[in-house]
């Protein structure tokens, strides 16, 4: 049985091509830039979870600026609790309210604090 290099050549340059790709897209360069926590509950991640980490803080997906100012990590959970506090901003406005939706809220709860601290004193 021969096996067709040129064909499994092709597979492995689309792999590390797609892979090329991903590392460039918001995602990965938020993954990259944050800690792998939730910005509104603090759940923590890893690899087996990191799939249900993403967001953008104003809801644009296209709007993608490399310093990472639109982006921040939620879980799945928070991800869609602030869709939904969106859509019901965008209801209640065309149906004539005058609610409005609340800016980006900054997480409450700071799972650093105290990191410098504990190191310096780890370090002692």
């Amino acid at each position: 049985m021969t096996i067709n290099t040129d064909k499994l050549d092709k597979i492995v340059a689309d792999a590390h091509r797609n892979k090329a790709e991903r590392d460039k897209s918001y995602r990965e360069q938020a993954l990259k830039l944050f800690p792998w926590v939730c910005g509104r509950c603090s759940r923590e991640f890893d690899l087996r979870n990191l799939r249900e980490l993403t967001h953008h803080k104003d809801h644009d997906h296209f709007n993608n600026p490399s310093d990472g100012s639109n982006w921040e990590l939620l879980c799945v959970y928070c991800h869609d609790h602030e869709h939904q506090i969106h859509a019901d901003a965008i209801a209640a406005a065309e149906a004539g309210h005058l609610l409005e939706e609340k800016k980006h809220r900054e997480a409450t709860h700071n799972p650093f604090a105290g990191l410098k601290d504990l190191l310096e004193k780890k370090g002692n």
